[in-house]
């Protein structure tokens, strides 16, 4: 009997240590797994120091001009604590103050000059929200307060221009002079037409004339009429809802006809043809709740568009995605503080290089910059930290 019983366990033990060895083999093989796709790694010099003992708070928004300048606009009344805020009177150090709420860097990373907040002739968001420029190298910024129902635009060295839509009214996603604590606008200059991420409060797709800021139209999830009803908490395992959820948090025209809609707690990109009429739709990280997986998508710079780059905040990291099927190709970055990690990366561009700007907001408070290195062999799936010359 006891020699039955020893064979038996060995034989379990053999078992177990097959089913490793395969496990082993299988990861192994999934690391040597390769895709042609861009390459990025982390530069961690850039951008350089910000003068006057300015810090920054949470960054909630990246533009680039047509000089490749690159722009931010952040929260300052998130950078100071006790232990930082220097004040005129009594202060204990040197150290520190907010910038101003946005600023511009050149492509060396050289800070170029910081403006914004409160002034003549308009209202400035009770918390900032995104930041875009248009082909003329305006600037256009929205707010997610409660009372931010407007959008503001001005030149890139902060003179106002206009204001579109009253402050302080109420999240009404049919409504045709307001909005509901916008997100971000994108632009289709060809067209001359903003396309606003219409957003915290509201849950709609809204087309703007970018001359005038008057509607032309707007559109809700699967080109629905948006209801602003409640919906219930976003469960993996349910059915897709007809809705967007707040907050929609980005749409993005494209050169060829498309517009893709970050429906951020929904954990999926919505496509749709720029009338409103829905294409297709992809899910990422389904799994993902509270904050969602999809936080805002900006493009390659070749002149088919050919691969989207998707920030995902909840799950820190830069989805690398094939622009037409939209497959995932691989990804960088994982939860961290260091150059190439990320603490709820928040907003993503692109330059005519092809390198590619993060904002992180909450804790993250930082600007980072990730330079193309070619369409190269990189590892399909997570490449974590691209880290330069890890390659």
């Amino acid at each position: 009997m006891r020699k039955v019983r020893l064979s038996a366990r060995w034989t379990a033990l053999l078992v177990t240590l097959a089913a490793l060895g395969a496990l082993h083999t299988t990861l192994q093989a999934d690391d040597l797994q390769t895709v042609q796709a861009p390459r990025f790694e982390v530069d961690p010099l850039w951008p350089r120091p910000l003068p006057n003992h300015w810090i920054l708070g949470s960054v909630i928004g990246v533009g680039v001009d047509s000089r490749d300048h690159v722009f931010i606009i952040h929260r300052g009344d998130s950078t100071l604590n006790q232990r930082t805020e220097s004040t005129a009177k009594g202060a204990a150090g040197e150290c520190c103050s907010a910038a101003p709420p946005i600023v511009e860097f050149d492509p060396n990373g050289n800070f170029v000059r910081g403006w914004g907040g409160p002034g003549t002739g308009y209202e400035w968001p009770s918390s900032n929200h995104g930041i875009t420029l248009d082909d003329k190298d305006n600037v256009w910024i929205g707010g997610n307060g409660a009372n931010d129902s407007h959008i503001l635009k001005f030149t890139r060295d902060g003179k106002f221009v206009a204001q579109f839509g009253t402050p302080g009214q109420a999240a009404n996603s049919n409504d045709s002079s307001h909005f509901g604590r916008v997100a971000k606008i994108s632009f289709d200059p060809k067209a001359g037409e903003a396309f606003v991420a219409d957003g915290y409060g509201n849950r709609r797709v809204a087309v703007l004339d970018m001359g005038t800021g008057k509607l032309k139209r707007y559109w809700g999830a699967y080109g629905n009429k948006p209801d602003d009803a409640r919906t219930p908490p976003y469960d993996p395992s349910a059915p897709l809802i007809q809705q967007f959820r707040n907050p929609v948090h980005c749409a993005e025209p494209t050169d060829d006809g498309l517009v893709y809609v970050c429906d951020r707690p929904n954990d999926r990109i919505q496509v749709f043809h720029k009338d409103g009429s829905f294409v297709k739709e992809v899910r990422v990280a389904p799994a993902t709740r509270g904050d969602g997986s999809v936080w805002d998508i900006a493009f390659s710079r070749d002149a088919a568009q050919k691969y989207l780059y998707l920030a995902d905040g909840k799950n820190e990291r830069v989805y690398v995605m094939d622009r037409q099927s939209l497959e995932i190709l691989t990804w960088f970055g994982d939860g961290g503080r260091q150059p190439g990690q990320f603490f709820a990366v928040h907003s993503i561009a692109t330059d005519s290089k092809g390198n590619i700007y993060t904002t992180e907001t909450y804790e993250g408070k930082r600007l980072q910059k990730f330079s193309y290195k070619g369409i190269g062999s990189v590892k399909r799936g997570s490449q974590g930290t691209v880290w330069p010359g890890q390659r």
